[in-house]
């Protein structure tokens, strides 16, 4: 339950760092940040799925470059929903989407499942490996 907090305010932060970045995505507050990626992440895990799969000719034949496409409607399907969310136009949609979910990768990939942060440690090996 921890991790699934700290994932959700991972995409909050997401969303207001590329709120900032671009000038076409306006979050009025952190509560519309907040309820923005609750939204977000609701639809990600019940229309996504349906949708990459009814346009998955569409996207192997784009080599998956469609999937940015799914992104940037989910992105603007959360529009709808939060009133004080808004995302203007559709290429600000695709590079929004790409964006958060760059974001979101990075700050999820130190992050484990239970929600606590993660350290790598390597250590070299007989001088030629790194484990």
């Amino acid at each position: 339950m921890q991790g699934l907090a700290i994932r959700w305010l991972v995409l909050t932060i997401s969303i207001i760092m590329v709120s900032y970045l671009l000038d076409g995505i306006h979050v009025s507050g952190f509560f519309s940040a907040f309820f923005a990626a609750a939204v977000l992440s609701a639809l990600n895990a019940f229309f996504r799925p349906i949708l990459l799969i009814l346009t998955l000719p569409i996207n192997v034949l784009s080599l998956g470059l469609f999937t940015l496409v799914i992104n940037a409607a989910m992105l603007k399907m959360a529009q709808g929903v939060i009133p004080g969310f808004e995302v203007v136009g559709f290429w600000t949609s695709v590079f929004g989407a790409l964006l958060i979910s760059i974001a979101s990768w990075a700050m999820n990939s130190l992050i484990s499942g239970q929600g606590n942060v993660r350290v790598i440690r390597m250590d070299n090996r007989r001088g030629k490996f790194w484990d």
